[in-house]
């Protein structure tokens, strides 16, 4: 980089104002789109958010959060957010992290005796021992099958412990199986910190980011702007009402605190949370992590000798694994069960999220990749299509 090359890009770091502005234009084609998407049933309805540097520079709701009743689509819906909370809970350990409570390579032991008791399916011990990197990429072999804890039935200790009676599914850090490692990491915070899982978010994520309508258990005012959840029928091509397992059958029943995916939230809620983390931990002058950390727990792990595009709690755009294949190589975000995702840019400061409430929707892919590829496009930045998938030979 040459000397004025240097010179300008000093002065945007010092004069915010002087960022090139996203295109207007080019963002107003956004509404379109997603409406063209509820038209072609890829979804009821549709919030999209876009932040920079911290600011939001759009936000809008498209199509109906409740079809039957005729309500439309509000920007301040709630939605189910399901793995994308994986990246909040990633984020809560390396609050840990940087208060030295915690640290991510050492025996996860250390903090939950019972993780050194675990065995294989052989019932040999593990040759390695379980660290929270491990718990957190998802290379620690505590994988699927599924265990939904019933409506307030199971606490986070007793689902914990349940997890590590079952056998590994392959010794710890050769091999990657989404599953519920952070689902344990999550009963680690409760231990180290002395605190309850969802008071500690509350404390030490929440409040601080001013996040107001996040939370594992909405209230009866917080539930009267959940968004419904649709399935396609697939005999009459329509969306209709499906089930959301985390809705329990009223506010006073409340769901076990998941660690892995159990919160609700709103695109401006998770718009601050990505900002912060775009912004090295911090975000309008309160710091929630240090940007050590945010780049220790964003950096994609390697399991088996293989470089996985999985880092600790976040998915990865590498250059030959793609997560969001309209955002550039670089970006990180998750994405979640009913077809939420969330995105961050580091290289320009853009946050991206995307939020509806879709289960077995055919299409819903679409609309969040057409509204990240308008991002980009009213950003002027170009991204590389992601490497050809090799058709295998019959």
């Amino acid at each position: 980089m040459n000397r004025i090359a240097c010179t300008l890009y000093s002065a945007l770091l010092l004069f915010p104002a002087l960022l090139p502005a996203l295109d207007e234009a080019k963002l107003a084609a956004i509404h379109p789109a997603m409406e063209a998407a509820v038209k072609a049933k890829q979804a009821a309805g549709i919030v999209t958010l876009v932040m920079e540097k911290g600011k939001i520079v759009y936000q809008d709701a498209a199509g109906m959060a409740d079809i039957g009743k005729k309500q439309p689509m509000k920007t301040d819906a709630m939605f189910w957010i399901a793995s994308m909370t994986k990246s909040i809970n990633a984020t809560a350990v390396m609050v840990l992290v940087d208060e030295g409570k915690l640290s991510l390579d050492e025996p996860a032991s250390k903090w939950l005796p019972e993780l050194a008791k675990v065995k294989l399916a052989d019932g040999s011990a593990p040759e390695k021992p379980i660290t929270l990197r491990m718990l957190l990429s998802h290379t620690a072999g505590i994988a699927f099958p599924r265990r939904a804890p019933s409506d307030g039935a199971v606490s986070l200790k007793a689902y914990v412990a349940s997890l590590l009676k079952t056998p590994l599914a392959f010794q710890p850090g050769t091999a990657y199986e989404y599953g519920f490692g952070p689902t344990v990491s999550g009963r680690i915070i409760e231990l180290v910190s002395g605190m309850k899982y969802d008071a500690f978010l509350q404390a030490k994520i929440f409040a601080p980011l001013g996040m107001k309508d996040t939370m594992f258990n909405p209230d009866d005012a917080h539930r009267a702007r959940i968004a419904r959840t649709y399935k396609m029928d697939d005999e009459a091509h329509e969306l209709v009402p499906g089930y959301n397992p985390f809705v329990t059958s009223d506010a006073s029943v409340l769901h076990m605190t998941e660690p892995a995916g159990g919160l609700f939230s709103t695109a401006a809620d998770m718009g601050r949370f990505y900002s912060m983390i775009a912004n090295g931990g911090e975000l309008d002058g309160v710091r929630n992590l240090t940007a050590k950390s945010v780049k220790d727990m964003t950096t994609p792990v390697t399991a088996g000798g293989k470089s996985l595009n999985y880092a600790c709690g976040w998915q990865v755009n590498t250059a030959t694994q793609r997560v969001n294949s309209q955002m550039p190589v670089g970006s990180f975000g998750h994405g979640g069960a009913f077809a939420t995702n969330g995105c961050i840019d580091p290289q320009s400061g853009i946050v991206t999220v995307f939020m509806v409430q879709n289960v077995l929707v055919p299409d819903s892919g679409k609309p969040k990749d057409a509204f990240q590829h308008l991002v980009m496009e009213a950003a002027g930045i170009k991204v590389t299509p992601p490497p050809a998938v090799k058709k295998k030979k019959p």
